[in-house]
């Protein structure tokens, strides 16, 4: 039977995705694993991959649209398959007409009918120009338009009011901005910071691991420890979390998206430094596959390389929390009794309350900062 391709969900809180384009056209021949269409969410752009070899058939979303997660949007025909025929009537005879509507009584035949007045018509704008004129309060059909067969662009509704171009905003960072903004209304959050000695962070950073690498190594390990903070609250339940898959907060062009490291507990530092590698670089070049940004149940925001101290992230809702870790600074701290300059590194976890209270956030924060500080001495406490 034909391969269904389906607008896949790339998070547990995304409902539609859109359709950018379609690389492959109606009744192309195709691979396995050869992109068919790119697909924007709220959180990235991606190609979605063919199911099957055979012929596209049946694309039923286009360029442009918005679908609901988990509708089929086109098929995949093997070699000799053809899509099925559109049910007959029981006696084979086409389908009849809708009923007519009802004749007139002569009266009503007999009398003129009204002369239709002109159409009305809508004003030719983009989009944006329609948003902005909404909040604005613009009258589009006062407003002089330059962009194609003289509609109004966003520019146009700028020049009109008086004020500076609005700077264009993609889709993504449109979505991006729409989810924090809930997150931040919806989700009751908490903060607790501490400061670690980064020493030992310092010491394994060796050739392709970073300081990032190394804290996704940690965060899998505390996680382990207190698996409550991989979970998520729907709907008044604690729902567990699929594992223990750490994303990593990367800046692009476009806007910000959360690859994901799956599994970080089982893989080694070797591997953790491979797969960020991979997704940051896929991130950044706008190849991320569905898969990548699937699945994160914690994630790390690293602004150390801009020389920021410390700062606090926004929840990435559904996760429960997320780790925001600045640049290491050498300050003198007191050790056992003297004083001493050391790296420093600054801690601060974002919670949602629902799910973490302040004694687990601050037993979990703990965790981790004696990984940080003395991981090989956790693991002989723990073992």
């Amino acid at each position: 039977m034909p391969a269904e391709v389906i607008m896949p969900a790339l998070g547990m809180a995304q409902e539609t995705g859109k359709v950018l384009r379609w690389l492959k056209a109606d009744g192309a021949d195709v691979a396995r694993g050869e992109p068919l269409l790119e697909v924007e969410t709220d959180k990235v752009t991606v190609e979605i991959e063919s199911p099957a070899d055979g012929t596209l058939a049946a694309v039923s979303a286009a360029e442009g649209a918005e679908v609901p997660v988990g509708t089929v949007i086109a098929l995949v025909l093997a070699a000799g398959e053809a899509l099925a025929a559109a049910p007959a009537s029981p006696s084979g005879a086409a389908e009849p007409a809708a009923d007519p509507a009802p004749v007139a009584s002569a009266e009503a035949a007999a009398a003129p009918a009204p002369a239709p007045g002109p159409p009305a018509r809508r004003r030719l704008a983009s989009p944006k120009a329609r948003r902005l004129a909404q909040v604005t309060g613009a009258d589009l059909d006062a407003i002089a338009g330059s962009g194609p067969n003289g509609a109004v662009v966003a520019a146009d509704v700028e020049a009109a009011r008086g004020g500076p171009p609005a700077a264009e905003v993609g889709a993504v960072w449109q979505r991006m901005a729409e989810r924090m903004a809930r997150a931040w209304q919806e989700v009751p959050q908490f903060v607790l910071t501490r400061d670690v000695d980064a020493s030992a962070l310092q010491a394994g950073r060796a050739e392709g691991v970073t300081v990032t690498d190394l804290l996704v190594k940690h965060c899998a390990g505390a996680l382990a420890r207190h698996p409550r903070l991989t979970a998520s609250w729907r709907g008044g339940d604690l729902v567990p979390g699929p594992g223990i898959n750490v994303g990593i907060a990367v800046a692009t062009g476009e806007a910000l998206v959360v690859p994901v490291v799956h599994g970080a507990d089982r893989l080694s530092l070797a591997e953790i430094s491979a797969r960020r590698q991979e997704i940051v670089g896929a991130a950044r070049a706008g190849t991320l596959r569905p898969e990548d940004v699937q699945g994160g149940t914690f994630t790390i925001s690293n602004l150390g390389m801009y020389g920021v101290d410390s700062f606090q992230a926004i929840v990435n809702a559904p996760q429960a929390a997320i780790l925001a870790v600045g640049r290491i600074v050498e300050r003198p701290i007191a050790v056992q009794g003297a004083l001493a300059v050391r790296p420093v590194l600054t801690l601060t976890v974002t919670f949602d309350h629902r799910v973490v209270d302040g004694a687990r956030g601050a037993e979990f924060l703990d965790t981790l900062a004696g990984l940080v500080e003395a991981p090989a001495k956790v693991a002989e406490e723990v073992a």
